[in-house]
């Protein structure tokens, strides 16, 4: 009887941290398609120069959000995790304090560095421009720090409610203030360009830091929803710490020191995975302009590039993030419990949910590009659509390399991460330009280096799994399965779309049906397939309204 309820335990705890996943996962996916509905008004208003920009601004402040404090969620919620899963409720809450401490100290700093140096780092991409969006973005630094250890601190104790709320409080307000700042500050430098002499340039800059404007305001209103989620648990919490008999209390001093001993590894294995985009954007602008190329044609290229392309990739890849914030936490339970099972069937499982959804949104990205490039940004060149056929494998390869990046860190193997991606961004850097100078690919010299960076940290970090947990993910059901699955509904995906163009030849209603039909037909040959059983559907958003149509279906 006691074997029966501990087993029945662990597939209640791994079911539980997919749950969880699933919900940041709705969250990310809401978020998303927010992002996509108010870039395709901001595209319009800022225009390809105006999106180059936006994008170069924003690669900046990625990376410095990256340095300063983008890696405290994850350690946070890892510190957390330990802790309370051994009883040292007081420890965990002297975790959130001095992580809280610290991101202070690291956001302030970061957001006087991109404020001071803005025109260093505009120069040094080719950009001078973009500094009035990088000024902008500055304080925004600050604000996502404590954000970031506010929700760690929650995803720590198993709940990834308030993270994936004010997420989407966070993508509405960014929305309503990036279009409608954009709008009047892009007229506005419109009017200064005219006196200056160069109002399209002007006008672009200003406009696009309205667009980061946005960015800002978001951040707030996230961070004053997570700090009234944390006043109303602050009763339950204090009711835990007076519950707390462990002998463990940890020193601020020790606390600090394991945090950063634990963010410093994370930092850099993230960093360095993240650092590609600067790389990418700063190889590409030099060796483009020695190759002759004009600065309209440099700069309508990453427009379209950081615009649009990595605004739709970055979509299902924003899942395996969301599976990887609710997977590390488990994982590292499971690890500080000593439950080598569990971490095993936890590792399983994330892997598998992740490349559920990559495999159908990669094809569909693919089939469809053309069709969504219209939908959301107007844009019928064969460009855009060309360089998102050209690059959809790599959503599969970034789902897969940022989830086996966080189940390392998980397992207390921070290095490795680290190593992997030194070695990968090497290796991208020397292959993107020799696919300029040697073949002369221009923007498409950017996508195959990104696909193969992402590749390869697949594969070292796929080693260093099998190496450090002795596990070895099961190929079928996981990867062929949802392969296949994904290539028939996009032959069937694009039948469709064509018979519905040839009928009412409007894009938008033949895109959105392709997708629903595509969708269906994937959940279908998925449970045909033996893809996904009962105990998988139910770790998925709405897993028994899809369970009881499997049934009604005769297929589970």
């Amino acid at each position: 009887m006691d074997q029966k309820n501990n087993r029945t335990g662990r597939q209640s705890n791994n079911s539980s941290f997919l749950v969880q996943g699933s919900i940041l996962a709705i969250a990310s996916i809401v978020s998303r398609i927010i992002g996509l509905l108010y870039r395709s008004p901001l595209t319009a208003i800022l225009g390809d120069l105006g999106n180059d920009y936006y994008s170069t601004a924003f690669e900046i402040y990625s990376l410095l959000l990256l340095i300063s404090s983008m890696s405290l969620p994850l350690a946070v919620s890892k510190m957390v995790s330990a802790r309370v899963s051994q009883g040292r409720m007081r420890d965990a809450y002297r975790v959130f304090k001095a992580a809280l401490g610290f991101a202070v100290c690291s956001g302030l700093a970061a957001a006087l560095v991109v404020f001071f140096f803005a025109d260093y780092f505009a120069a040094f991409l080719k950009t001078p421009f973009c500094v009035f969006a990088l000024r902008v973005l500055a304080p925004t630094l600050f604000i996502v720090a404590i954000l970031g250890v506010i929700r760690g601190f929650f995803q720590g104790l198993g709940t990834m409610m308030p993270s994936a709320v004010s997420q989407i409080v966070e993508q509405i307000i960014n929305a309503i203030v990036s279009v409608v700042a954009a709008y009047y500050l892009f007229r506005y430098g419109a009017k200064i360009g005219a006196v200056l002499g160069d109002a399209e340039e002007y006008s672009a800059a200003f406009g696009a830091a309205g667009g980061t404007l946005g960015t800002g305001a978001g951040a707030l209103a996230a961070l004053l929803f997570v700090l009234f989620v944390f006043m109303v648990y602050k009763r339950v919490l204090k009711r835990k710490l007076r519950r707390d008999r462990g002998s463990s209390r940890e020193s601020y001093r020790t606390i600090l020191h394991v945090l950063i001993w634990t963010v410093v590894p994370v930092l850099l294995s993230t960093t360095l995975y993240n650092l590609s985009a600067i790389v990418d954007q700063a190889l590409f602008k030099n060796v483009a302009n020695l190759q002759g190329y004009t600065a309209d044609q440099i700069h309508t290229f990453w427009g379209v590039f950081g615009g649009k392309y990595r605004v739709l990739v970055n979509v299902p890849i924003s899942i395996a993030s969301a599976v990887v914030s609710a997977s590390v936490p488990a994982i590292t339970a499971s690890f500080a419990s000593k439950d080598m099972d569990g971490v095993h069937k936890k590792t399983g499982n994330a892997i598998h949910y992740s490349m559920v959804v990559a495999f159908p949104c990669a094809v569909g990205l693919g089939v469809l590009a053309s069709p969504v490039m219209q939908l959301l940004f107007n844009d019928s060149t064969p460009l855009a659509a060309h360089m998102l056929q050209v690059g959809v494998i790599s959503v599969v390869f970034y789902s897969l390399s940022t989830l086996s990046n966080g189940i390392l860190q998980g397992i207390n193997r921070m290095k490795v991460p680290v190593i992997n991606a030194a070695i990968s961004l090497a290796l991208q850097a020397g292959l993107l330009v020799a696919l300029m100078y040697l073949a002369d690919l221009n923007i498409f010299a950017v996508i195959w280096a990104n696909t193969f960076f992402a590749l390869l940290m697949c594969l070292l970090n796929g080693y260093g799994i099998n190496r450090y947990l002795g596990f070895k993910q099961e190929v079928k059901k996981t990867f062929l399965i949802p392969a296949l699955s994904a290539g028939i509904m996009g032959v069937l995906v694009y039948v469709v779309y064509m018979v519905l163009q040839m009928i009412l030849n409007i894009n938008a209603i033949s895109t959105i049906l392709s997708i629903f039909v595509g969708a269906c037909a994937y959940f279908v040959l998925m449970l045909v397939l033996k893809g996904l059983n009962e105990e998988d559907l139910l770790s998925f958003p709405g897993g028994r309204k899809l369970i009881s149509l499997g049934r009604k279906m005769r297929l589970l």
